[in-house]
Parts: C-alpha cells; sequence; structure tokens
C-alpha cells in the first residue's frame, strides 16, 4: 500500500458480488464490506442481524477473493423483528443453500445474540457488524454486551445511522461513540457507520479513514455511487411482479 490511499487500487471494491436481493437496504454498502475485508484482513468477522446475508455472504466472498483466512459467523434467529419485519423459514432455506460454498470457514448460527456469545471467544473479533433490531435501547445493548469479544484491532459496523424517524436509535448512538473513536459514516442506503474501536488497526485501514475524513464528500459520492449501480442492476432484472416487493419495503420505511 502507499502512504496515500486509493481506493482505485482495490480489487475488491470492483468485484460483482454473487448475492444481492432486491429489498436488501445493504445492496448499496456492499462495495465497501468487500474492499473492508480487503483493507483489514479480519481473523475473525461476526454479523449480528443476517436476514437475506447480503452483507454476510459479500464479505464471505470477499474472504475467499483474498485468501483472508477469516472465520464468519452470522447471527440470527431467522424470524424477523419489528424493524426488518418478521418472515417464515424460505428466508433462511434460501440462504443457506448459497452459504453451502462457505461452509468450510463459515457458520451460521441460528440462536439469539445473547445465546450467540458463548460460542465466540473473548477479544477475537476483528470485524463486527450490528444490524439487529435499530431501538436506541436494543443497539446499544448489543454493542456492549459484545463489545469484550472485540480484539485490538476491531471494527464495528452499524448499519441505518441515518434513519431517525420512527424508534430507530441508531443515530443516537453512533453520535456517542463516533465522539470516542476513528470514525466515518456513510449516508447513502439509510447510513453505513464505520467505527475503529481497536488501537491496533492495519496500516491500510488507517490509510482508509486518513483518505475519508481528508476527502469526505468525494468518499461518499463514490461508494454511493458504486453501491447505486448495484441497486439499479437488481431491480432491472427483476421481474415486475418482483419489482412491487420493493416498493412495499419503501413504504415500510417511511
Amino acid at each position: 500500500m502507499d502512504s496515500d490511499f486509493n481506493p482505485l487500487k482495490s480489487r475488491m471494491l470492483f468485484t460483482t458480488p454473487q448475492r444481492l436481493h432486491l429489498v436488501s437496504a445493504w445492496n448499496e454498502h456492499v462495495p465497501f464490506a468487500m474492499m473492508l475485508i480487503e483493507l483489514q484482513q479480519p481473523r475473525v468477522f461476526v454479523e449480528l442481524g443476517t436476514h437475506w446475508g447480503v452483507s454476510y455472504c459479500a464479505c464471505c466472498q470477499a474472504a475467499v477473493a483474498t485468501g483472508s483466512k477469516t472465520r464468519c459467523y452470522a447471527v440470527d434467529t431467522w424470524a424477523g423483528d419489528a424493524h426488518a419485519g418478521f418472515y417464515g423459514q424460505e428466508v433462511y432455506d434460501n440462504l443457506k443453500a448459497h452459504h453451502q460454498q462457505y461452509e468450510s470457514f463459515s457458520k451460521l448460527l441460528r440462536m439469539t445474540f445473547d445465546d450467540a456469545l458463548r460460542e465466540i471467544p473473548g477479544h477475537s473479533v476483528d470485524l463486527l457488524h450490528i444490524d439487529g433490531l435499530h431501538t436506541y435501547e436494543a443497539v446499544k445493548r448489543d454493542y456492549e454486551t459484545w463489545l469484550p469479544k472485540v480484539s485490538e484491532r476491531g471494527i464495528v459496523l452499524f448499519h441505518d445511522t441515518m434513519v431517525k424517524d420512527r424508534d430507530f436509535g441508531v443515530h443516537k448512538l453512533w453520535d456517542e461513540l463516533s465522539r470516542d473513536f476513528p470514525h466515518f459514516n456513510f449516508e447513502h442506503s439509510y447510513g453505513l457507520g464505520v467505527l475503529a474501536v481497536g488501537k491496533e488497526q492495519p496500516e491500510a485501514v488507517r490509510q482508509f479513514f486518513a483518505m475519508a475524513n481528508a476527502r469526505p464528500d468525494s468518499t461518499r459520492q463514490l461508494f454511493s455511487a458504486l453501491g447505486h449501480r448495484l441497486q439499479c442492476e437488481v431491480e432491472k432484472k427483476a421481474p415486475p411482479q418482483k419489482r412491487s416487493l420493493l416498493q412495499r419495503a419503501m413504504d415500510r420505511l417511511k
């Protein structure tokens, strides 16, 4: 890596993801997620709240492509909640079928976040993605109960940092935590906060934060454009009856 970070040198940033979903709010953050795996080379990745698995499978795909040897764990009951909506067995079955290619290094832990704590050693998680119930109380509890699992290289991702209506409270917790750690917040697709809670970040990650915070508008525009391209491709390929699913999902978020 050069001392000045250049995202155009990232191979994963422009890699086509194998798994997207028409109604996933994560499609537009996939380019960053895949690049982050390339930069951080996490030893352990844990995702709290996986649903269709767009973000999780993007990270698994990047782990394979970069040879990072990351151990990956997706934690979810696959029943839904008040914010994601409630759904049936078909969501888990669909993800499980796609996930089979990653089973040598990845596990789908179908359980509560609290139950999964016993599955993960302390101070081992380099990358933690929190995307469960989005009330302030719920996301704060997820952060505080899982923080002891995070390593000295730890990064925590928070989705929906830009949603400030209904009872979404991620933005409140983000405002509190971002005062104390290196961070960057993407504002497109409901927001994605990147929080460097570990003091021993890889040099490539440090370079990313330096670049992003020195050029925040350009950084946001780049990743928004890359993500929007993926979303447009998903919508273009979907038959008309499927597009109504997207409209219903968008209406639920209004």
